[in-house]
């Protein structure tokens, strides 16, 4: 497409940016558009995805019937079948008539999953037969349902990763993911940040009647080199929030400061000794990196031992009693406070060869992600009062998996 067709559909579609890799992501929308494709879109959180189904849906010949979103980690597992696929009276407790579903009540359109990736396992089996043949059981029935939709789905979770670990069904990944349609991050298209802010200051500017809040050039500087963890939905709420509270309207990098969080994949790193120049998306991706990087370090340090033990005994066939002290990696600030300790005072006994074993069973135990994971939902919850929806938001989760989460730690 030419770039002014491309510009027509951003404007269309509220899509703001100039980034090659955004440009792409328009330009293979709109051209499988006409197909009846599947498609999967994938990228983090914020990002933007939702504007490309409906990019989809108008382009395709199926833009006069049912477009219908349905985001999958936003209906509990109890209901997701019956939501989808509907479900007969009586079929469970509570269906006191018929329910066509979202696929009876798409055919002949677009049905855009969001989050696919939190499909429970029976379910993607009922969604690969609707891919595969455009047929369906609602639930309590044993009557074929047929249904003409074109399917186009959404995550932000690694499909990949989840097939390895049993969650998501290869067969089913492959039949989404026929065109797969990568949006970047924000941090991607450091090109369109500043572009962005000005679009929302406008827009907020307009909403609230006020002028439009600036930027000084340091305040830039900060804006661009910040990672946006949340993207464009993050840089909307923090102009937002901006654009109400601060009464002079020049935006400088200190005043820009108290609204940016303090990044844990910023701080983190420095504060464990985590190697640099890691791109992490995550707080649980740094833990996991800390953990692999603290049981090489053991590794290590068990071969040092060795090495010096063959050393001393080829030397003089004893060891000196008034070998050095050598540390274990500390610990992560918060889950174990005390720093283990490896002493070779009694190198060439087996008691040495039992400490050192201890210890990295000692900094494993003190570092169990599922210890971590605990620790981070009982906050979670407690923080606000129980109230799952919002702790589940607050830990960048669906709310299915917090509630499997919660059951499977017994925080009941």
């Amino acid at each position: 497409m030419t770039k002014a067709e491309i510009q027509q559909v951003k404007l269309r579609f509220g899509i703001i940016g100039n980034a090659e890799s955004l440009i792409r992501a328009i330009d293979i929308a709109i051209q499988v558009a006409p197909t009846d494709l599947s498609v999967l879109i994938t990228g983090e959180s914020g990002v933007g995805k939702e504007s490309f189904p409906q990019i989809i849906h108008q382009f395709s010949r199926r833009k006069h019937g049912q477009y219908i979103a349905v985001n999958c980690g936003a209906i509990p597992e109890g209901t997701i079948d019956s939501e989808l696929f509907g479900h007969e009276k009586g079929a469970f407790t509570g269906a006191i008539g018929d329910r066509k579903g979202y696929f009876g009540e798409a055919d002949g359109g677009t049905i855009f999953l969001d989050e696919v990736g939190e499909l429970p396992l029976p379910t993607q089996a009922r969604l690969l037969r609707v891919l595969e043949s455009g047929e369906f059981l609602k639930v309590g029935s044993s009557r074929v349902q047929k249904t003409d939709v074109r399917i186009v789905a959404a995550t932000n979770v690694n499909l990949t990763q989840a097939i390895s670990e049993g969650r998501f069904r290869e067969d089913l990944f492959y039949r989404l993911n026929t065109v797969p349609i990568q949006i970047p991050s924000l941090r991607e298209r450091a090109e369109d940040v500043i572009l962005l802010f000005r679009k929302f200051a406008s827009d907020f500017a307009e909403k609230y009647r006020m002028p439009a809040i600036q930027l000084t050039e340091d305040a830039r500087h900060i804006l661009l080199s910040y990672r946006w963890p949340g993207n464009v939905r993050q840089l909307k709420n923090i102009t937002e929030q901006i654009s109400i509270i601060e009464t002079n309207r020049e935006i400088n990098a200190s005043m820009l400061q108290t609204y940016l969080p303090v990044q844990s994949e910023q701080r983190l790193p420095a504060l464990l000794g985590v190697k640099a120049g890691k791109g992490f998306e995550s707080e649980r991706e740094i833990l996991y990196q800390v953990l692999f990087d603290m049981r090489q370090d053991v590794t290590e340090l068990k071969k040092l031992v060795r090495e010096i033990m063959s050393e001393r005994a080829a030397n003089s066939g004893s060891v000196s009693t008034s070998a050095p002290t050598y540390y274990a990696p500390s610990p992560i600030v918060n889950q174990a406070q005390s720093v283990s300790t490896i002493n070779l005072h009694s190198m060439g006994t087996k008691q040495e060869d039992d400490d050192i074993q201890d210890t990295e069973e000692y900094v494993e135990e003190s570092l169990s992600l599922d210890e971590l994971e605990r620790d981070m939902i009982r906050k979670a919850l407690e923080k606000h009062h129980g109230k799952r929806k919002n702790a589940a938001k607050d830990l960048n989760i669906s709310e299915r998996t917090l509630y499997r989460k919660i059951k499977e730690y017994g925080l009941d």
